[in-house]
């Protein structure tokens, strides 16, 4: 689509644009890598969809490039990575419900995994031998879940018929959720922790060796939040101790260096942050910024506003 003189231009990757009808005043140029797109596109862009997996340039130097944007929408739930680089002028949106049910799953799955050692069974299976052993069941066990936005409420959600007792916190206290301010008395009750917090100044660094010092002996860490949400050398130092168990989709760094040693840890389980990339993403997303389109387009109110 190359008409001029147009009056608004969305840029997008072209898998978030396909099966939208686009009206005849806006030009659409396509971002699967936002290095492609040239810089007068960028700078006369109103409405930018962010790639996915990122771009061959950074989101600075890509943000720095939109001088007449007004709406800038990522396609992940998390924000963190973004939202010091926006404009106050500008709308940040996010895709804030997308992954909630991939994640949520992840969650479920890393807890379930790490709680009946399926590591050992698949290792089992490389070697083809037949392995019997016991293990720990989700039943029973008091799991805190910390983060209560929409992954939280859905792995509260798939957790519940496991006939386990979930203790929900979240940055304020409202019914049955609890404050982030009563840790101290909820951590040593919980035999799993699941973190499901956005990243932030009141979340970096919020799983430290304090944190871990309260937890009970051989509790489970899950994370499929951000990774510098838990402080990853007390995290390392408690697991090659052997006080505690984890199941991480996220790490600090992310990729994780092959020498690093969170690989070595004992009781460790670790995805390279999948939670969200399932095949119901894209037609979630895709719903999602067509949405969006449609609020802007009529001068509605967009969704999933990110204050900054």
């Amino acid at each position: 689509m190359t008409q001029q003189n147009l009056s608004r231009t969305i840029v997008t990757p072209q898998w978030v644009a396909d099966g939208y009808s686009f009206p005849g005043d806006v030009r659409v140029v396509i971002g699967d890598d936002l290095a492609d797109v040239t810089r007068d596109d960028l700078a006369t862009a109103d409405y930018v969809v962010l790639p996915y997996m990122g771009s061959s340039i950074s989101i600075a130097e890509a943000i720095e490039r939109m001088t007449n944007v007004s709406v800038i929408q990522t396609l992940t739930a998390g924000f963190d990575n973004v939202v010091h680089l926006v404009p106050q002028n500008v709308t940040l949106c996010n895709a804030a419900g997308v992954h909630d049910a991939s994640t949520s799953e992840m969650a479920v799955l890393l807890t379930l995994s790490s709680l009946r050692d399926i590591p050992q069974s698949v290792h089992a299976q490389d070697r083809s031998e037949w392995v019997h052993y016991f293990s720990r069941s989700l039943a029973t066990k008091t799991v805190l879940l910390i983060g209560y936005g929409g992954v939280g409420k859905a792995t509260e959600k798939r957790l519940l018929p496991f006939e386990c007792t979930v203790i929900p916190v979240a940055s304020r206290a409202r019914d049955h959720v609890h404050s982030l301010d009563e840790l101290d008395v909820l951590i040593p009750q919980a035999d799993i922790v699941i973190l499901t917090v956005p990243l932030n100044e009141g979340t970096a660094r919020l799983v430290d060796s304090t944190f871990i010092a309260r937890m009970k002996p051989g509790a489970l860490l899950v994370n499929v939040a951000r990774g510098p949400v838990v402080d990853t050398d007390a995290l390392v130092t408690a697991l090659h101790e052997g006080r505690i168990h984890a199941a991480l989709d996220v790490t600090d760094p992310e990729p994780l260096p092959s020498d690093h040693p969170l690989w070595s840890a004992p009781n460790t389980l670790i995805a390279p942050h999948l939670g969200g990339d399932t095949d119901v993403f894209e037609p979630r997303a895709r719903k999602r910024v067509h949405d969006q389109w449609d609020r802007w387009l009529s001068g509605r109110p967009l969704d999933c506003i990110i204050e900054h």
